[in-house]
């Protein structure tokens, strides 16, 4: 601001100088007193009007200075050159050197303003703010320069992510969270050498990058060093906190490696630390990459499936054992894959659980199979369904409406249809569950526990459970070969008659086991020895000779 009203004066003056230069012949070098008076007010009032149009036009300064100049070339050139006005424009001169010189200072110190918020803005660009550490465009350029020179030596990458930090700024506040997050970038910063990086790659992750490596057992040691450095108590206010944190590994040797894969290496390494307990590092292992990726791929095929109606309901027989003759099927999901052809429900019902899939989908496996058991019990009176309930299923808060929807729009009768659910399900919460299948059983349906007599204390839980049916183990069935196999299967039994329940065996893979669990007065069976699980088609066929034959 001052320079600016030093320039405008200089110019002002300028201006003031070369009007007086022009009138100084003809007013001030011959003139008397009152022609003197008379210049001297037209050189005011004149210089007042052109310095009022150079605020508008900043080039009219230089007009009236060139015609003085001009003139006084005439002048001398003349001999009429007084030695006053030899001295004016020698003024006019000084004023317009006096001018450039401000000029150039003011272009000067404008290159060196420009120069110094050039360096600003490009640190600005390239530091966090918060730590002082590099953000995440420096590693970026810093990684991508250290893997192209890398010749014959390794690159490691080491991402660390503080284990509980949102729980500390809900618990202390953000300021506390910020000042934890400096504390921890000098920690970092004091575990490395000059020539690496540490930046801060947004939230509570930060990344290393150690460039040419001769010993890839120096990035474990750097990372260990560095959880233990980060492990060490600090004091915040009033507060004592540590800064627990996992890091992920990712070394590479040689060029020929892209950025993304390294860092997507390290995250894969960052996430089966936190899996192991967190407070540990890691390093990439390609084993479980390839696991990962394979989980990654079996996870989007199985949206794409649920979406293209991929899935089909197979029916296993549950026959009675007196005349092996079917009289109900359990509803089971296969997933027929256009390229891995049918898939049993082992191979994916444990990744759509940990998707949320599973409500969705039982409860597509629920009205398929309602609406096709509708149809068989026309021409088979009394032919039961089961489908089984999983924990997703029996912990959905709409699952009762749910169940009572189907039945309405299927048409089936309630009492022919068996919720089943695992003796490992209901115990999820068995309060909540015994809630449930209660409200469950006063739509009219019936609720069968499977694989009864392997989980832990039975009896309890069918003091406690509203069931029906107990479906017995296979294993127990199995074990009936063996000297003391029927005693179990026949103290099972025994169980379910004494707490009024109607047992199924489960498993039956032969003759013997079905002739001895006749023996055992077990009314209902089902296992590959009758049948294996069938498209609705064939079950379909099956029930039709049945009934062929019966006529």
């Amino acid at each position: 601001m001052t320079m600016d009203r030093v320039r405008r004066g200089v110019d002002d003056a300028m201006i003031v100088a070369a009007l007086s230069l022009l009138a100084w012949p003809p007013f001030f070098e011959d003139a008397g007193t009152a022609g003197r008076l008379a210049g001297g007010a037209a050189v005011i009032a004149a210089s007042a009007g052109v310095i009022r149009l150079t605020r508008r036009w900043p080039l009219v300064r230089y007009a009236p200075v060139a015609v003085a100049v001009l003139m006084a070339g005439l002048w001398h050139g003349q001999g009429a050159v007084s030695h006053a006005l030899t001295w004016l424009t020698v003024a006019v001169a000084a004023i317009m050197l006096g001018r450039q010189f401000l000029g150039a200072r003011s272009t000067e110190d404008l290159v060196r303003d420009l120069t110094r918020q050039r360096a600003v803005l490009a640190r600005q660009a390239n530091s966090d703010p918060l730590t002082e550490l590099g953000n995440r465009k420096l590693f970026l350029d810093h990684a991508t320069d250290a893997l192209a020179d890398a010749d014959d030596t390794m690159t490691a990458v080491i991402l660390f992510d503080l284990d509980g930090f949102k729980e500390i700024n809900d618990n202390y506040g953000h300021a506390t969270g910020d000042e934890l997050l400096r504390t921890a970038a000098s920690r970092l910063l004091a575990n490395v050498r000059t020539n690496d990086t540490v930046s801060r790659l947004g939230g509570d992750e930060f990344v290393v990058l150690l460039p040419r490596l001769t010993d890839d057992q120096i990035a474990d040691t750097v990372a260990n060093r560095i959880l233990q450095d980060l492990a060490q108590p600090l004091l915040i206010g009033d507060f004592v906190l540590t800064i627990p944190a996992s890091a992920g590994i990712a070394i590479t040797r040689g060029s020929g490696r892209a950025l993304d894969e390294v860092m997507r290496e390290a995250d894969l390494a960052l996430y089966q630390a936190k899996e192991d307990g967190k407070n540990v590092a890691r390093r990439f292992d390609p084993a479980q990459f390839a696991a990962a990726e394979a989980r990654r791929r079996e996870e989007a095929d199985l949206r794409r499936a649920l979406d293209a109606g991929e899935f089909e309901v197979h029916y296993q027989p549950i026959v009675d054992l007196e005349g092996e003759r079917t009289v109900g099927v359990e509803a089971l999901i296969r997933w027929n894959h256009p390229e891995r052809g049918m898939i049993p429900p082992i191979a994916f019902l444990d990744i759509a659980e940990s998707l949320g899939l599973l409500p969705r989908l039982g409860g597509w496996v629920l009205e398929e199979a309602c609406r096709q058991a509708a149809v068989w019990q026309r021409d088979n009176p009394g032919f039961e369904l089961n489908v089984n309930l999983s924990a997703s299923q029996l912990g959905n808060p709409n699952l009762v409406e749910e169940v009572r929807s189907v039945l309405a729009s299927t048409g089936l009768k309630p009492e022919l249809l068996v919720l089943e659910l695992t003796e490992s399900v209901a115990l999820v919460d068995l309060v909540e569950s015994a809630r449930v299948l209660g409200a469950l059983k006063t739509l009219g349906v019936r609720i069968a526990l499977d694989d009864f007599g392997t989980g832990f204390s039975s009896l309890s839980h069918l003091g406690t459970l509203p069931v029906d049916v107990v479906k017995i183990d296979k294993s127990f069935v199995q074990a009936m070969e063996g000297n003391n196999g029927a005693s179990v299967a026949e103290a099972v039994l025994q169980i379910a008659r004494t707490f009024k329940l109607s047992p199924v065996a489960e498993g039956v893979e032969d003759a013997t086991q079905a002739s001895r669990l006749r023996e055992l007065e077990c009314a209902q069976a089902q296992g590959y020895h009758f049948a294996r699980p069938m498209p609705a088609g064939d079950l379909t066929d099956l029930l039709a000779r049945q009934s062929a034959v019966a006529n």
